[in-house]
Parts: structure tokens; sequence; C-alpha cells
């Protein structure tokens, strides 16, 4: 009885977790950069909530990326180093964006507030 109890429950919680919509933890729109000679990267509705580390410029030894635009509907915060570290700087939702002196190797995405 306590099996088909806990098999139950289980399956409730998946059943509820799975309920959400997507789009509640994820930024509507693409956030674009700048990096290696001019390539431009995009990340594409990012999760919120969640540090992004940019994956062509994750390494030290390779320059940061810059040139950021934000359309997405959340508040980007830029940081200097790799997993949110360093210097920051926040771009608004829709259409925040700064020069190539901004440079950056990783994001935070927030609802805006």
């Amino acid at each position: 009885m306590r099996i088909r109890t806990t098999i139950a429950a289980a399956a409730c919680a998946v059943g509820i977790a799975l309920s959400f919509p997507v789009s509640a933890h994820a930024a509507d729109g693409p956030f674009f950069y700048s990096y290696g000679g001019g390539r431009v990267g995009v990340l594409e509705s990012p999760r919120n909530w969640w540090c992004i580390t940019l994956p062509e410029v994750e390494d030290e030894s390779v320059p940061p990326a810059d040139t950021p635009y934000n359309e997405t509907d959340a508040t980007a915060t830029v940081f200097t180093g790799a997993d949110c570290t360093g210097d920051h700087f926040t771009l608004r939702a829709n259409g925040g964006h700064a020069s190539s002196r901004l440079k950056l190797r990783s994001v935070f995405f927030s609802e805006p507030g």
C-alpha cells in the first residue's frame, strides 16, 4: 500500500511541475553580442534567473564578447567574467544595448521590476 501512495505522490509532483508554462522561466526574445572579430552570437529566449556563460568566450585566453543588444523582455545583467563574476552592467529589456567598449563573458536575465 505504501508503494502505491509513494508512486501517486510522485506522479502528482511531476504533474504539478509540468503544468507551469515554460515561458515563465525564459526571457522572450533574442540577446545579441559580438565576438571574434565581428561574428554575432545570439541567445534565443534565454532562461531567467540563471547565469549563462557565453560559449564562444568562456576561455579566458580568448578576447571577450562586446556590443550586447538586449531584445528580450527581461533585464540583462552582463559580467566581465565567466560564471557571472567580475564587473557588471545592466541592460534594460526591449532594446537595451551598449557599445563595443563594454566587454562581457556571461549574462544573467531577470524579469524587469
